[in-house]
This record gives structure tokens, C-alpha cells and sequence, in this order.
């Protein structure tokens, strides 16, 4: 193992360019965890390019912040962005520590928790972009339920345009209607998983909502960390 930078820190998260409000329990708000991690900003990842990454244009800016970040003294790589999905092996093969890109490497543990007649849903950012690459990728079938926040919500724009104003309840309410959408377009769905990172403070609520059990990036990090990090018991 190389010389470190700093210590102490397992976790390095690479940072989409934005500038939208990040609630606690979003991936990219510090106190959402109980463990310190460290951010690195990838600049010319702002999430206009988020939705288009199968040609590749933004695999090398990602692979240069995430060598710093190893080199610095991270034990794995985390993202904000659940549409890296599409870079996971090849990040995995450069970095040279555990990488997770995106809660949807989660979906087909999830499917074997849930009974065989039962699916698991994708909500999503963008339904249109969610498609065939990104879920191919981490070993997801391509017909998986996909349903996306509106096109025209306060939640998309504000990501888009970098609205940092928009009530935590406006965003809320629209997230919790995607939901049950989702369930209610697809009557065999038994768990739900949240790709964008910016769902995970509203996961309690959908859970609550739609009375299933939500993964997203948050339960991802936290499973992570545990196995680079395990916890260690004291002896009787």
C-alpha cells in the first residue's frame, strides 16, 4: 500500500459539479454518515452530461479524481451519481480499491431478498435515459420496472438548473407520487430502488408510503464501508 495523505477515511465520494440543495441523507451531504468521508469534485461532470455517459466522454475526469482520492488515502470509491453505473468496471479496474458507482448494484441482491413472483422497481432521475447500458452493466435485466421523476418537476429542474430554493416539501410530495406510480404501474413490485443519490433523504418516506422496502445510495455506502471497515467486537 502506497503513503497516505490523510487517515481514517474509507470512504472517498466522487462529486458530481452541482450546486442544488443537498438535504441530510443525501450522498453528498457530510452528516448523512456516521463515518468520515471525503469528497473530490469531478468538474466537467455537471448533470446536464449525467444522462449521456455511454460514449464514454467523462470516464477519464472520473478516473483522475479517483486516483486522487486513492492516492490520498481512501480504501474505496463511492459516487453521486447513480448513472455511473455504467463506468463500475471500469473503475473497478483502475482504481485499485472497491469501487461502487451507483445504487443499482444493489438490485439483484435485492431481488433474491423479495418472494420469486415479486420484482424490484427502479425509480430513477430520468425514465427515458435509464435504459439498456446502464442497467446492462451491473448485471440488471433490461425489462426491470423504470419509472422517472416527472420531466417537468421542481425536482428535475432544480437539479438541472442548480435551484438551490426549492422546499424540502414540494420535493417530497413529488417524489412520493413518483413512487406510487411506480407501484401502481407495476402491480408485482416488491422493493424499490432509488438510483438518484438526491432520493435517498425522502427513503423513509417512500417506504412509509408505499409500505415496501426502499435501497438506495445511503444503504450502498453503509454496507461498503462495513466491509472495508468491519466492525470490531470486544472479546468476553
Amino acid at each position: 500500500m502506497g503513503k497516505k495523505t490523510f487517515y481514517g477515511v474509507t470512504i472517498g465520494i466522487l462529486m458530481v459539479k452541482t450546486h442544488f440543495r443537498r438535504f441530510p441523507g443525501d450522498i453528498g451531504h457530510a452528516g448523512t454518515w456516521p463515518f468520515p468521508v471525503q469528497y473530490r469534485i469531478v468538474e466537467d461532470a455537471t448533470p446536464a452530461r449525467m444522462t449521456d455517459l455511454h460514449n464514454v466522454s467523462l470516464l477519464e475526469p472520473f478516473k483522475r479524481a479517483a486516483r486522487e482520492l486513492v492516492e490520498a488515502g481512501v480504501d474505496g470509491i463511492a459516487t453521486t451519481c447513480g448513472f455511473l453505473s455504467i463506468y463500475q468496471r471500469e473503475l473497478a479496474d483502475f482504481c485499485g480499491v472497491p469501487v461502487a458507482t451507483s445504487s443499482l448494484l444493489q438490485l439483484p441482491m435485492v431481488q433474491q431478498l423479495i418472494p420469486s413472483d415479486r420484482r424490484v422497481g427502479i425509480l430513477t432521475y430520468d425514465g427515458n435515459a435509464l435504459n439498456g447500458p446502464y442497467l446492462d452493466a451491473v448485471g440488471i435485466a433490461r425489462d426491470t420496472p423504470v419509472v422517472g421523476m416527472p420531466v417537468g418537476s421542481e425536482f428535475v429542474r432544480s437539479i438541472k438548473q442548480g435551484d438551490d430554493t426549492v422546499a424540502y416539501e414540494t420535493l417530497h410530495a413529488e417524489v412520493l407520487a413518483a413512487a406510487a406510480q411506480l407501484v401502481r404501474d407495476h402491480g408485482n413490485i416488491g422493493a424499490i430502488i432509488a438510483e438518484c443519490t438526491n432520493l435517498a433523504p425522502f427513503s423513509a418516506a417512500i417506504a412509509d408510503h408505499v409500505g415496501l422496502p426502499v435501497f438506495d445510495a445511503v444503504s450502498l455506502v453503509n454496507w461498503f464501508q462495513a466491509g472495508l471497515r468491519p466492525r470490531r467486537y470486544p472479546r468476553e
